[in-house]
């Protein structure tokens, strides 16, 4: 927790100190320019369509980061839609054990356990439909940018520890699916913005508890993304 406040607090002084050169340049005369291009963004998760058995267990994050091409659509450059290619690293704590005797990938539901997480390296493509208060000269404006995301998976992992300290970690978990998608919302006002994601597909795909109790999960997120032109 405490690494994912010192990286906000060192994105909010990078941002601030690119303010201040955008302040204090008073040579731009052209109307049309762009916004917002490169982002990164964290944030917590919630799991939700989770079986009755599963639930959170830690601090579920997520790590994005990535560029957005800004096209502006009108003559002020204060409408624009936003076309972007990005990576992202989303990690889910939670009492869902995956383990793969046989080579044959099992979920049950871990007790009495440390730690367990299981965590997805995605690829991903926002499309934004983008509004903002800015002008030339302006370094604060507000903003509210709504949009999609389609991720795809390059890397899967899943890792637990007992209560003993016994690690069991595995790479690729065919169950996960590859393609995901979901709505995502940026608003707020200069350096600090507010993002939301709530994904339309599910994590899992054909996976199922060893009750043949089906894994339907899906995830809200909810956290900041901080933008540098």
């Amino acid at each position: 927790m405490k690494k994912c406040f010192l990286f906000l607090f060192m994105i909010s002084g990078l941002l601030g100190a690119q303010s201040n050169v955008v302040k204090n340049n008073d040579t731009i005369k052209d109307t049309h320019y762009l916004e917002d291009q490169i982002y990164i963004g964290l944030s917590y998760m919630l799991m939700h369509k989770l079986p009755d058995s599963i639930s959170s267990n830690g601090f579920s994050n997520s790590l994005t980061l990535g560029f957005i091409k800004d096209i502006p659509l009108n003559d002020k450059s204060n409408v624009a839609l936003g076309i972007g290619l990005g990576y992202g690293r989303h990690t889910y704590y939670q009492n869902l054990k995956i383990t793969r005797p046989n080579n044959v990938s099992v979920f049950d539901v871990a007790t009495n356990f440390n730690s367990n997480k299981f965590s997805i390296h995605a690829i991903e493509m926002p499309l934004e439909l983008r509004w903002r208060t800015s002008t030339i000269d302006s370094y604060k404006f507000y903003r509210i940018y709504f949009g999609g995301k389609i991720s795809y998976a390059v890397a899967t992992n899943a890792k637990y520890k007992d209560d003993d300290n016994k690690i069991v970690k595995i790479n690729g978990i065919d169950e996960i699916n590859k393609l995901q998608y979901g709505l995502s919302l940026s608003m707020g006002y200069g350096t600090w913005n507010l993002n939301v994601y709530y994904g339309l597909s599910d994590i899992f795909s054909d996976a199922a508890l060893q009750e043949e109790i089906p894994i339907t999960i899906r995830d809200f997120r909810v956290g900041l993304i901080f933008y540098i032109l």
